[in-house]
């Protein structure tokens, strides 16, 4: 029996307090416990924690029951895939070492049952939000990585935390469609298709 491929994006676990977090890690497994048996790849689309970043030997505290379901499904013979978000682009190769997860830095383009997807977590595409763009590129550069990895984890943890959480406040405001002239991924889609074909676009 052909089984099915999921998506899920967006769990920001870690905010915006630990109970509120971990009650919603405790649904998000038992969603995975659900569709496990008729799973055959699952694609998490980024911002899976609020905040991601990986020392040599240290990694954040927490998310214990999502890691351990992750990597039983992945022993089980599950494909999955780790998109980094703007919230966790940080990740780096625990996930793929401790879990056999693949993580996917930007695009990722897949064909199943003769349907063609652009996947991607969304961030920095299309035009508009320059700031933002330019922050990417400065938090990805592998230089500023290393010198953030130079702070004791206890504080660098700290800092990050923080903003993470400013940001996500920040951008805590209702979304509205704007049409599909002023949607900036619409326009980034539309751009992609003039190039070549795509049925499905999913984003985190």
């Amino acid at each position: 029996m052909a089984k099915n491929i999921y998506f899920a994006s967006d769990f920001h676990l870690g905010s915006p307090t630990y109970l509120e977090s971990r009650k919603r890690e405790e649904h998000i497994v038992s969603w995975l416990n659900f569709i496990e048996p008729n799973c055959s790849e699952l694609f998490l689309m980024g911002d899976v924690f609020d905040f991601w970043f990986e020392y040599k030997t240290v990694v954040p505290k927490g998310f214990i029951r999502l890691q351990g379901k992750l990597a039983q499904m992945s022993d089980s013979g599950i494909k999955i895939y780790f998109f980094k978000g703007n919230h966790d682009m940080w990740v780096n190769d625990y996930f793929t070492e401790e879990m056999g997860i693949e993580i996917v830095s930007d695009e990722l383009i897949i064909e199943r049952n003769n349907k063609k997807f652009y996947l991607h977590h969304g961030d920095g595409l299309g035009p508009g939000d320059a700031k933002y763009k330019f922050l990417r590129k400065i938090f990805r550069n592998p230089f500023c990585q290393w010198a953030f990895s130079m702070l004791p984890p206890r504080i660098g943890l700290f800092i990050a935390n923080g903003w993470s959480g400013s940001s996500r406040v920040a951008s805590n405001k209702k979304e509205e469609f704007l049409g599909e002239e002023n949607e900036w991924l619409a326009i980034y889609a539309k751009e992609q298709l003039a190039k070549q074909h795509f049925d499905y676009f999913i984003f985190g």
